[in-house]
């Protein structure tokens, strides 16, 4: 089976681990969330890795970088809602912090990513 070029990339097999433990996490979270924050971290959780896959098919570097960058805005969508999460003590901070280091290690494979091909693009 042919594997796509997303697919080789560190930062989307990071990504999309991380969009399965989001999934995991808000299994317990309780039912009048269902539309609010279950919906809401789930579709930018997820949103990180559909724009990484899309933006690398693209042709153009411009056109790479911009959907890497609405991965990073989605990702830092996904942090928000953690943080108010931990707030609503729907998340203990244990597994925020696990959660935040996640981020930090995919935002700057992210920032890298965005960097190579600003370099492809000069």
């Amino acid at each position: 089976m042919k594997e796509f070029s997303f697919e080789k990339l560190d930062v989307w097999k990071d990504a999309k681990d991380f969009v399965v433990k989001i999934y995991q996490l808000t299994e317990v979270y309780p039912n009048d969330e269902k539309f609010g924050l279950i919906s809401q971290i789930r579709t930018a959780s997820l949103s990180v890795t559909n724009n990484i896959s899309e933006g690398t098919s693209r042709w153009s570097s411009k056109e790479k970088i911009r959907f890497i960058e609405i991965a990073f805005s989605s990702l830092m969508e996904v942090l928000n809602c953690l943080i108010i999460s931990k707030e609503l003590n729907l998340i203990d901070e244990k597994i925020f912090l696990e959660l935040r280091l996640d981020i930090g290690k995919i935002s700057n494979k992210l920032n890298s990513l965005a960097s190579y091909f600003k370099k492809l693009n000069t």
